[in-house]
């Protein structure tokens, strides 16, 4: 009689045991399908010009691993995270026609880990990058140029421009639910009202300004004094001038 006790008592003792394991593993089962559907959601799709959800298709592993630096690539194939919003595959822009067949983002490959970078430092206050150029052709440059022949504002095509190395981007921020911050002036502004220095704007403007070059300039990007949208990567003149046309994908 006192075994059967003891027999019973162990029998009740693993039988408890296994309920628990059941409903913990039960749980740690759910929390992983969780986890599971928002990465899936998070990083199958992008945001584009409109802010709505369109497929994605990553570059793969082996497609990644022959990459160099210096390759180009679509940022929207890198990192899922980003909005975009690119001015100049629309006619919303100072030349007032679309000059880009596709609307994406192309840059050299060192520029897109260091913007995933930089956005994952916003993300973690609450804001994303978007974005409203690239990569831009050395023809497209020209053209500016010709229409707008002042420096301060648009580089010479002589030299080239960043943008035509694919090391540097026009930026702004949004906040989680997809609204740009307001940064005082509209994109490619031309005048005084867009420069860093300038500060007869209101404190939140000057704030939302402050925060994109802190963390971008933190991040291996730098700044120009007359357009608070403009950065260029670190050493952007290691890459040369490019002039080639972006093919658009079916995305």
């Amino acid at each position: 009689m006192k075994y059967s006790l003891i027999l019973l008592v162990v029998l009740m003792s693993c039988i408890s045991k296994h309920k628990k394991e059941t409903v913990n593993s039960k749980r740690i089962l759910e929390d992983t399908l969780i986890v599971d559907v928002e990465e899936k959601i998070d990083s199958s799709v992008y945001y584009d010009t409109d802010e709505k959800i369109v497929p994605l298709i990553y570059y793969s592993v082996d497609e990644r691993a022959r990459f160099h630096d210096s390759t180009f690539v679509a940022l929207k194939k890198i990192d899922s995270t980003f909005y975009y919003d690119l001015k100049y595959a629309t006619e919303d822009n100072f030349l007032k026609e679309k000059v880009y067949e596709c609307a994406d983002c192309f840059v050299r490959y060192k520029t897109a880990k260091k913007l995933v970078v930089a956005n994952d430092s916003f993300k973690k206050r609450g804001y994303r990058i978007k974005f409203f150029d690239c990569y831009r052709p050395l023809t497209i440059q020209k053209k500016m140029w010709k229409i707008y022949p002042n420096k301060r504002y648009v580089a010479n095509p002589a030299k080239g421009s960043n943008h035509n190395r694919g090391s540097a981007i026009d930026i702004t921020l949004v906040d989680n639910l997809g609204h740009t911050l307001d940064m005082g002036t509209e994109f490619d502004f031309f005048g005084r009202k867009a420069h860093h220095a300038y500060q007869n704007l209101p404190e939140q403007v000057l704030e939302n300004r402050k925060l994109l070059k802190s963390v971008m300039e933190a991040n291996g990007f730098w700044s120009i004094t007359s357009e608070w949208w403009h950065y260029n990567l670190a050493k952007s003149y290691q890459y040369r001038v490019s002039d080639f046309k972006t093919e658009c994908d079916d995305q």
